[in-house]
Formats: structure tokens, sequence, C-alpha cells
């Protein structure tokens, strides 16, 4: 028989595993999603609507883990329900999804007109002078200005829907697990999905895409690779946010986001030969600074905390790891 601090010692550990696991799942979605759609733009692709619609449609990828923590959990409890999701929980689910859909839209919009480094650097740091320093050849200015604040749109859009996540897990009058986790992600993803397919029905791009697949650049099987690709990469993106802020906060996912941001970086150059100007390098620089500045506040407030308050056990978490 395990002790009560042994088992508060295996949650600890198995909430440490998965935060690290969702970080590695964050960090894959993050700088592989805003590669491939970028390589979708610049080889011929144009359909805005279809690269919003990418983004959450891998959505019944969530179904294969699903099926299998449901299958565990039937080996052990025959009587056990097929979803944990509650009707107060799917109507919160539902209404960030929209919100998602949109912000997939203006996402996509900004990464069509804006290099990867750009778009990323305004997704981080929202600064401004970044806006005229690489204009890609052929892109008027207007079209580039519309770029510019579609993506600042979406990043100040995303960096409501986090904590409105957060927020969703808090008030819930259910017990929060991760199998209830990737539910909330599939509906999200479903409801982002619906709202870009009615943009695409009225943008005719379903009609379009074999059209396009010809003219594609790089051959029109490459083109369905991207695609296909495309839409399993965001999954990573989507399910390891909402992860991360199930095992710590949506605050860390944000920040974690931002982090990667050199990666992105240095992958875009690499890949799509991205010029990386001084002003880019400034705008990295204050965002990389001002994110150490803040976790190096936080260790020193947290130490404060932990010398000033009394050695006692933490009560059970509401939104326990093992119930999974």
């Amino acid at each position: 028989m395990e002790t009560k601090e042994e088992l508060q010692g295996n949650s600890t550990i198995k909430r440490k595993s998965l935060l690290i696991l969702n970080c590695l799942i964050l960090s894959i979605g993050n700088c592989g999603g805003p590669l491939i759609m970028r390589l979708y733009f610049i080889h011929g692709g144009k359909r805005i609507w279809l690269s919003a619609w990418l983004q959450t449609s891998g959505w019944p990828v969530i179904l294969i883990p699903l099926a299998i923590t449901y299958l565990h959990r039937r080996a052990t409890d025959p009587a056990t329900k097929l979803f944990y999701m509650k009707t107060p929980m799917f109507m919160a689910a539902a209404i960030v999804g929209v919100l998602t859909g949109l912000d997939d839209y203006l996402y996509a919009y900004g990464v069509a007109r804006l290099p990867v480094s750009t778009s990323s650097l305004i997704i981080a740091t929202q600064l401004a002078f970044t806006a005229t320093s690489d204009k890609p050849a052929g892109e008027s200015s207007r079209e580039y200005m519309m770029g510019f604040v579609m993506t600042l749109g979406a990043a100040a859009l995303y960096g409501f829907i986090l904590p409105l996540v957060e927020l969703t897990y808090k008030k819930s009058r259910q017990e929060i697990s991760y199998t209830l986790v990737m539910e909330i992600q599939m509906i999200m993803c479903l409801l982002a999905t619906v709202f870009c397919t009615v943009g695409m029905l009225i943008n005719k791009d379903f009609q379009a895409i074999p059209r396009e697949a010809r003219d594609f650049e790089l051959g029109d099987a490459k083109y369905y690779h991207v695609v296909v690709w495309s839409a399993v990469i965001w999954q990573c993106f989507f399910l390891g946010a909402i992860g991360v802020i199930f095992c710590a906060s949506s605050l860390l996912s944000g920040i974690l986001i931002a982090l990667l941001l050199p990666a992105t970086e240095i992958l875009a150059v690499v890949f799509f030969q991205e010029k990386f100007q001084a002003e880019k390098g400034v705008a990295l620089s204050l965002s990389l600074w001002g994110f150490a500045s803040y976790f190096y506040g936080e260790m020193k407030e947290n130490k404060k905390k932990k010398l000033a308050a009394p050695q006692t056990l933490m009560p059970p978490s509401n939104n326990p790891v093992g119930n999974a």
C-alpha cells in the first residue's frame, strides 16, 4: 500500500512527464506549422481559406489516442463512458472553436503575405517596426500591410483564446483529465473546421483544389503531401498548446510558443533563404530578453513564497493526470 507522500510523488512525476511530452508536441507544431504553410504559398498555393481549414481539419487524428484510452478504461471498467465531456463543457469548447477558426483565417492571411520570420516576430513581439523590412518581391505595399495587420490580429486573438481555455478548465463542474483535454481539443478543432469550411464553400476553394494541384510548382503529388502533412503538424500545435495549459498554465503555453521563435526563424532562413535584417535581430533580442527577465523574476518570487510558506502537504489537484 503506497503512502500519501508516495502517491503525491507519483502524481507529480506523471504530471511533469506529461508536461514534457506536450512541450515536445507543441514544439513540432509551432515550428513546423508556419513553415509548411509558407511552403504552400511560395510554390503557387493561393487559397487562404484552405490554409486556415488545414490548421484544424486534422482533428480526426485525436480519435486515435481517444480510442486507445477508452479501450484501456474499458478493460478495467466495462461500464465506462465513451466520452467524458458534458454539455456545458461542450458549449464552451464550441465557442472557443469558432474563435479559433477566425484566428486561423487571420493567421493564414498573414502567412500568405509575409515571410515566416516576419510573421513569427509579429506573433511573439508585436513590434511594428518589422513591418517594412522585408516585403517580398511582387507583393504590393497594401497587401503586405494587410498581412501585417491580419497577423497582429491573429496574435491578439490567440492571446485571448489561451487564457479562455484555462478559464474553461477552472470553471468546469467536472473533473479535468487528459482524456477530457483531448475531447475538448477535438471539439474545438471540429468547430473551427466547420467555420473555415463555410468560408471555403463561399470562396469555392474545394472546386479549385484539383486545378491548384496541377499548377503547383513542386508537382501535384507534392501538393497533396503538403496539404496532408499541414493538417497533421498543426494538430500537434493545438494539442500541445492545450496540453501545456492542462499541465501548467496558459501563460506557460504562450511563453513556450514565443521561446520557440528562434528555431522557427533559423528554419525559415535555412529552408526559404529568408532575409534576417538588423531590425529583426533587435526585435528577437528584445523578445528573448523580456522572457528571460520574466523567468528570473518568477523564480525569485517562487523562492520567496517557498521560504515564507509553511511546509504542509498540498491538497489533491482538481485535474489529476491519473484519470486519463
